[in-house]
């Protein structure tokens, strides 16, 4: 059976010395595909796969739109472009904000979900508001995993902290001990994903980031009660180009109920 190999990975502040830890310290035959989110300023050029390539063993790049994904590799998003998954290939694109950034980590995050499933491992590390929250849930509703950087040590511990606070999270750990986790999950056969289906709500809000849904023809055909089937999640992102936490408890508390 096929293992937990598509990793992905979403940080913010602090970020380049936590992904160099992590994925220096990989193997080079490790069989998964890694892809990486971390918020860039969208007029600056990066240099963080030669970075990544420079700390470690397994080649990175920013990825062309409809690259074909390779195994053992580091897929980096580029500036002011979310990187999204598809089965067997990425989309580069210039999609909605989320979280008020593009990338996104929540967008890379749930396009995963949607693609592969239980082979998913979602990882949040260092990092300011809350971006990634709303992805990890994404990945848990889809039977993948979800690893969480100990705030404790994270040199900005805010994504860290919301994701503890709104996901049931699968590991926590500091970021020595993430890399063996990461190699162990790849070895370790996936559930089957017919047990998590993709929901509504996933689907929808993948189209909006990957621009195959006109928002505005959307808000234009449907009450504030109905729009995308009532889902306050996707109002939250029309509208403020962002999921709150507040609407994210909100949807759990009804769930709850």
């Amino acid at each position: 059976m096929v293992g937990h190999n598509i990793i992905v990975i979403g940080t913010s502040a602090g970020g380049l010395k936590a992904l160099g830890a992590i994925l220096g310290a990989l193997p080079a035959d490790i069989d998964a595909v890694f892809f990486i989110v971390q918020h860039l300023a969208a007029d600056k050029p990066s240099i963080l796969p030669q970075i990544l390539v420079d700390v470690g063993s397994l080649e990175a790049s920013h990825p062309a739109d409809g690259e074909p994904i390779q195994t053992g590799r580091i897929y980096v998003a580029p500036p002011d472009h979310h990187l999204l998954v598809n089965q067997g290939s990425m989309r580069v694109v210039r999609g909605p904000q989320e979280n008020r950034f593009r990338p996104a980590i929540d967008a890379l995050f749930r396009s995963a979900a949607r693609a592969y499933g239980t082979r998913v491992v979602g990882v949040v590390l260092t990092g300011y508001l809350d971006d990634g929250t709303v992805g990890l849930q994404a990945i848990k509703k889809r039977g993948g995993v979800v690893i969480v950087q100990d705030p404790k040590e994270a040199e900005y511990p805010s994504m860290a902290k919301s994701a503890l606070q709104y996901v049931k999270v699968d590991y926590c750990l500091p970021l020595a001990e993430i890399p063996d986790r990461l190699v162990e999950l790849s070895k370790e056969p996936a559930a089957k994903e017919e047990a998590y289906p993709v929901t509504e709500e996933i689907e929808i809000e993948s189209k909006i980031a990957q621009q195959q849904m006109n928002t505005q023809k959307h808000i234009s055909c449907f009450s504030w009660n109905n729009l995308f089937f009532g889902s306050p999640l996707i109002r939250d992102i029309i509208l403020n180009g962002f999921a709150t936490k507040r609407t994210i408890a909100a949807i759990e508390e009804d769930r709850a109920e």
